[in-house]
């Protein structure tokens, strides 16, 4: 057990440098939450990185075309490949896929993202400091 958690601990120290990351989980979040969380990261860092493992994947994949639909992403890359999970029930190492989309962010994305809080009310002056 503690070789895991040390695996797993060298892992997160490793990747930890990826701020603009999100990992999706199907059953924890409501599905908007993950929509709005990427508009936030790329609000913030131009582009955002979605992964997820498992029955996960295609939460990742509507997420995506949900914000490319809008057009508010468009892709940069999409990466597949499967990893190891050790499952303590059976006692040996599973395979389970992962999937993992880089979006950046589109060219009119500032001003989608300013339409759509100046219609929400949440700033009802963005028009003037765009202006």
């Amino acid at each position: 057990m503690e070789a895991i958690t040390e695996g797993v601990n060298n892992i997160n120290i490793s990747e930890s440098h990826k701020k603009n990351r999100i990992q999706v989980s199907n059953t924890k979040k409501p599905l908007f939450f993950y929509v709005n969380l990427a508009k936030r990261y790329m609000q913030q860092h131009n582009e955002v990185e979605l992964s997820a493992l498992g029955m996960a994947i295609a939460t990742v994949v509507t997420v995506a075309e949900i914000l490319k639909n809008n057009g508010l992403a468009v892709e940069r890359k999409i990466m597949t490949s499967t990893v190891d999970i050790k499952d303590d029930s059976r006692g040996r190492p599973v395979q389970k896929a992962k999937i993992e989309i880089l979006l950046g962010k589109t060219a009119n994305f500032d001003e989608l993202m300013a339409a759509a809080a100046a219609e929400s009310g949440e700033n009802g002056d963005v028009e003037e400091n765009n202006a």
